[in-house]
């Protein structure tokens, strides 16, 4: 059999083929899927998902002219398969390869950066004003999952959308999941739709019957319409998007070429916001991911599998706070749709009276446990670093200000690697350090999270811990934490390295470099970047030249707080500020890019050796200043 996927080199290409070299194609694509990402890593069951979706939305349009947003942007990639880039995937989310989420700067077909939920609604009507203002006439889809419609910047958008009446495609695409499987109201709604997918004919039946009904006037006819919509409300499928002014259409089997074709033509003739509800299964192709698609949202590549029994950041969270709240009835957990990542599933299993799921809503989540701290319970809110973002104003108006004490666990901080710029969590410590009355613990390992997490409950202020992804063991033997305060596992006389968290393992290697070449150097465990210990300033007086070490952008963070202090203090010593310059980083495996950055051992030596012989050199790419 010849390969119908050789054979597409651009969307134009699908426009000939017929209904069996269609599912052809999908089979080859989903083959094709399975065999690069198990090398790659990457996301998989979303993508095995959407290929019919996607190859009867290109068939239908004429992208790039026309233009679709994906929501999330994970599930792109039968998307960048069908626009000229099937022959690059062998570098899917490597270093300098192809991103793993729509990217502009990569093809023009990708029309807006996403790696966020519930953005597409928003950026497509914004697409679609656009059009309208300069008198063109393409089309803009939105292509959004139901765990993303759970986000209230989703609905923002259908209420705008619905109220201005132009023309805008939305495409509901329902796989029952985000990461975990959905929670809430709106997952149960869209549950009972997919239950009872006859009501939609039942709708148009009822309809063609009346308008054949002869001489309906006057009252007859208003008492008519007043029928109408009360049947209307009984049986039409998808009323709430239709109260918000949308065109409903579906549900519909989103594995069935013939059934999207139909409905995508029907869509696309209609005027004005019109939705079109499509079934996915997520997985669907491959039994593994089929039968368990939450463990195969996101894969690791073949040679890159982390053993099971590794201790991890996470599952160090996991296990203390299970065991802290066999202790403490009053503490309870909240997140954001990510209960196995964060490391959550044995506390919602054992304590499901305490654990709160919102899907995806992380202002939600912030914001409920702000009442539920006020109510006298004892709240942690675990969700990824990059997310959290998106509960700044939450996390000020509704927790600090009111001096709370909601626990943040802030996880995947500093750079995660192959996800790329939207999930890199470098943000943190910035936008988190200025924040009155917030305090900010930085682990460097599992034993000092265990003991922090523990202090953290304990204050009777706002905390946030913040560590990466990945293994938690300990480099060396840390003594116990004290609020606070620092730790100097290495002593020194020449240099000081001021190190935050994980980049204890680096300085201390640094150290060691330096000793080749008869330079002394202590290693400062900050473990507090808010407040920051006055042992610092004494040390940084002390030692005349320090280097501050962090996986966070320099602007705002932990080096940029050490020199305000040196400032308010009247101390000039010298300092190297080593972290993330001033821009978005990439995607690619997290060492290469520290390395990148010269957030490395040999970076961070060659940072102390310009202070302490007095050089003139600059650390590859500018992550020394």
């Amino acid at each position: 059999m010849n390969s119908i996927l050789s054979q597409i080199h651009s969307p134009r290409d699908l426009r000939q083929l017929d209904l069996d070299q269609l599912n052809q194609l999908a089979r080859e694509i989903r083959n094709f899927l399975v065999e690069t990402v198990s090398l790659t890593g990457g996301h998989l069951a979303a993508n095995l998902g959407v290929v019919e979706l996607t190859i009867a939305l290109h068939a239908a349009l004429d992208c790039p002219k026309d233009k679709i947003i994906w929501d999330v942007g994970h599930q792109c990639y039968v998307h960048k398969i069908l626009t000229g880039r099937k022959d690059k995937f062998g570098q899917l989310r490597q270093i300098d390869g192809l991103s793993g989420f729509p990217s502009p700067k990569e093809s023009h077909y990708d029309v807006f950066t996403t790696g966020h939920a519930s953005t597409s609604i928003s950026a497509a009507l914004g697409l679609a004003l656009a059009r309208d203002r300069q008198g063109q006439d393409h089309r803009v889809v939105a292509v959004i999952g139901d765990g993303s419609l759970t986000g209230g910047l989703a609905f923002e958008g259908l209420n705008h959308a619905g109220r201005l009446n132009t023309d805008l495609l939305v495409i509901l695409n329902d796989n029952e999941m985000s990461i975990s499987p959905n929670v809430g109201a709106l997952s149960n709604y869209l549950t009972r739709l997919r239950m009872e997918p006859t009501i939609s004919k039942a709708r148009y039946d009822l309809e063609k019957i009346l308008r054949q009904i002869p001489g309906l006037g006057g009252p007859m006819g208003k008492a008519v319409d007043v029928f109408k919509d009360s049947i209307k409300h009984l049986l039409v499928p998808g009323i709430f998007f239709e109260e918000l002014g949308f065109t409903y259409l579906g549900p519909i089997n989103g594995h069935d070429f013939k059934v999207l074709q139909k409905a995508t033509r029907e869509a696309l003739s209609r005027r004005g916001p019109v939705l079109v509800h499509v079934i996915t299964e997520k997985g669907k192709g491959y039994p593994p991911a089929e039968d368990d698609p939450a463990r195969f949202h996101g894969v690791r590549p073949s040679n890159g599998r982390m053993p099971a029994s590794a201790q991890t950041f996470s599952k160090v969270f996991g296990r203390t706070l299970v065991e802290l709240a066999r202790e403490n009835p009053d503490i309870v957990a909240i997140t954001a749709a990510m209960k196995e990542g964060t490391g959550l599933g044995d506390f919602a299993s054992l304590y499901p009276e305490r654990f709160y799921d919102v899907g995806i809503a992380e202002a939600h989540a912030v914001t409920l446990a702000g009442g539920l701290a006020k109510g006298g319970l004892r709240p942690v809110v675990a969700v990824y670093s990059t997310f959290l973002q998106r509960a700044y104003d939450q996390i000020i108006h509704d927790v600090a200000l009111q001096e709370l004490p909601v626990v943040l666990v802030l996880d995947r901080a500093g750079i995660v690697g192959q996800d790329g710029p939207t999930h890199h969590g470098v943000f943190d410590l910035s936008y988190l350090r200025h924040i009155p009355h917030l305090q900010v613990a930085v682990p460097s390992c599992g034993k000092e999270l265990e003991q922090m997490l523990t202090l953290a409950l304990k204050q009777d202020a706002p905390v946030a811990i913040r560590y990466p992804s990945g293994q938690a063991d300990a480099v060396y033997e840390p003594e116990p934490v004290v609020w606070g305060q620092v730790e100097v596992p290495r002593a020194g006389q020449d240099v000081a390295i001021f190190a935050v968290g994980v980049m204890v393992e680096l300085a201390l290697e640094a150290a060691n470099l330096l000793l080749e070449q008869g330079i002394s150097a202590a290693v400062v465990n900050v473990r507090f970047v808010k407040p920051l210990s006055e042992e610092l300033f004494t040390m940084a007086k002390e030692f005349g030249k320090v280097v501050t070490v962090e996986d966070n952008v320099v602007a705002g963070g932990f080096s940029a707080g050490l020199l305000e202090g040196l400032a308010k203090r009247q101390l000039h010593p010298l300092v190297k500020s080593i972290g993330i310059p001033d821009q978005f980083v990439e995607h690619g495996s997290r060492d290469e890019l520290l390395a990148r950055y010269g957030v490395s051992p040999q970076g961070i030596k060659e940072a102390a050796l310009d202070l302490v012989t007095g050089r003139r050199i600059k650390v590859k790419q500018g992550g020394a200043e």
